[in-house]
């Protein structure tokens, strides 16, 4: 009943899973050996910085690729998301999560770039620190939570994309067409007579 889409499928999931398992790494391994290296608050967010600095090409390529993937298994898939119960619903869904956790992730950019430049050995990028939108403080707190926010946010992208692999066999396929197609038919209405 469906194709094969084994290079997109696999570059879907590639990027989903680096940037789901390279998130989590740096939330527990990077900035908590940072944590601990650290002897300064300063210090403790320079290690942080230099790390996730190191990581932000090969996310953006991971984060690249799960989308391109994406978009060619919703390609391939336009007619099942149209006639299968459920699919359309499960692919809204995890297009919300994923720009939220796009979202999340840009903002984090952001955050961790401020702090890259206020703790810098550089005049210039401390300068440049200084004009950021965002405070030292704030880009801190906020980065607190969005530690937690990226994995959460793509391990929910995992799971929906579990659900998708369980909607696309055979069996779950036909139940959902069936499903669409009673659910499209008009009943007809019946007047008791009393």
């Amino acid at each position: 009943m469906s194709e094969r889409n084994t290079v997109l499928r696999s570059v879907h999931d590639l990027g989903l899973a680096a940037w789901f398992g390279g998130s989590l790494m740096g939330a527990v391994g990077l900035n908590g050996a940072a944590r601990s290296e650290g002897r300064t608050t300063d210090e403790t967010s320079r290690i942080a910085s230099a790390g996730w600095a190191k990581w932000t090409p090969v996310n953006a390529v991971a984060i690249g690729a799960h989308l391109i993937g994406g978009a060619g298994l919703l390609a391939a898939n336009a007619a099942r998301v149209q006639t299968q119960q459920g699919v359309a619903a499960s692919t809204l869904a995890k297009t919300v999560l994923t720009g939220a956790a796009l979202a999340a992730t840009a903002y984090s950019r952001v955050l961790g770039k401020k702090l890259e430049l206020a703790t810098s050995d550089d005049p210039d990028d401390l300068e440049r620190a200084v004009n950021h939108p965002v405070g030292l403080d704030k880009a801190r707190s906020h980065l607190a939570l969005m530690q937690w926010t990226i994995p959460a946010l793509t391990g929910a992208i995992v799971v929906l994309n579990a659900l998708h692999g369980e909607q696309q066999r055979p069996l779950q396929q036909k139940i959902g067409m069936l499903q669409r197609a009673t659910s499209q038919v008009p009943m007809p209405h019946f007047t008791p007579y009393c």
